[in-house]
């Protein structure tokens, strides 16, 4: 008997723990404003105004097509929220949560994302351009993305709290312009960059075990000390790229398909 009744408070405890969860969930994804209330702070903004849209919920709401270069975002919860051709130039976007967003064709050149999850978001065609961002982009699709000249690299004078870098892992990049990128230390195991153009590209102390990098453009790009264990390379072009000290060199795929291979850095 007393077995069963601990068997049946251990159930209505069960009971009660989940129904709690699910009001939090509930109320986490409740938005603060609706579309038709940001829009109108939007229009009716003074010359020179910021509107304050700081750690607001605005998760799950359709802000596509809207200008942002005038609010302050910094904190808002923007989980699954549709921000696609969306113009957030400029704006500091750190500590902000970004899970499953969709950013199709947005505009984020020059931004801060800092401390920040991306984790399964549409990245594909935003303009990153000369942005700088510390964040988990894992299993993201950031395919025909301009990363031109970004700063995703670790920034190894300022890491109080242990080692934080850019989380790249299983993410697409196909076709997208890498050209001038820092992504030091960045973890991009299992990546997609097919096609990608990652000219001049700094790559130190990368992880890039099992990448694709088929067809990608290569040229004066440095991998020194990086990890390169089975990543792909059939018909890169690697002219004057340098592999020092990579790891992985006799295990790369597709090395002898490469293009301008002689001129290719190695030690």
């Amino acid at each position: 008997m007393i077995i069963r009744v601990m068997k049946y408070q251990k159930k209505i405890t069960h009971f009660f723990i989940l129904s709690i969860l699910v009001s939090l969930s509930t109320s986490i994804f409740a938005a603060d404003l609706t579309r038709d209330q940001i829009v109108e702070m939007l229009k009716n903004a003074k010359s020179g105004e910021t509107i304050n849209l700081r750690r607001k919920n605005l998760s799950g709401l359709d802000l596509s097509n809207l200008d942002f270069q005038h609010a302050d975002l910094w904190g808002a919860d923007l989980r699954g929220a549709n921000l696609s051709h969306s113009n957030l130039s400029g704006l500091v976007l750190d500590l902000t949560v970004m899970t499953a967003i969709n950013l199709e064709g947005a505009n984020l050149s020059n931004v801060s994302i800092f401390a920040v999850s991306m984790m399964r978001s549409n990245l594909k065609g935003v303009n990153f351009s000369n942005s700088r961002v510390i964040a988990n982009l894992s299993n993201s699709d950031l395919s025909q993305a301009n990363l031109s000249n970004v700063k995703w690299g670790a920034d190894m004078k300022n890491q109080p709290m242990g080692l934080m870098n850019t989380n790249l892992k299983k993410v697409k990049l196909v076709g997208a312009n890498l050209s001038g990128a820092d992504l030091g230390r960045a973890m991009l195991m299992f990546a997609d960059l097919t096609d990608a153009n990652m000219e001049n590209a700094t790559l130190h102390s990368v992880d890039l075990r099992s990448a694709n990098l088929t067809g990608a453009n290569l040229s004066n790009a440095d991998f020194s000390d990086s990890r390169m264990n089975d990543v792909t390379l059939n018909k890169a072009n690697v002219k004057q790229t340098i592999f020092k000290r990579v790891k992985g060199v006799d295990t790369l795929r597709g090395i002898n398909k490469t293009k301008n291979f002689n001129s290719a850095i190695f030690e």
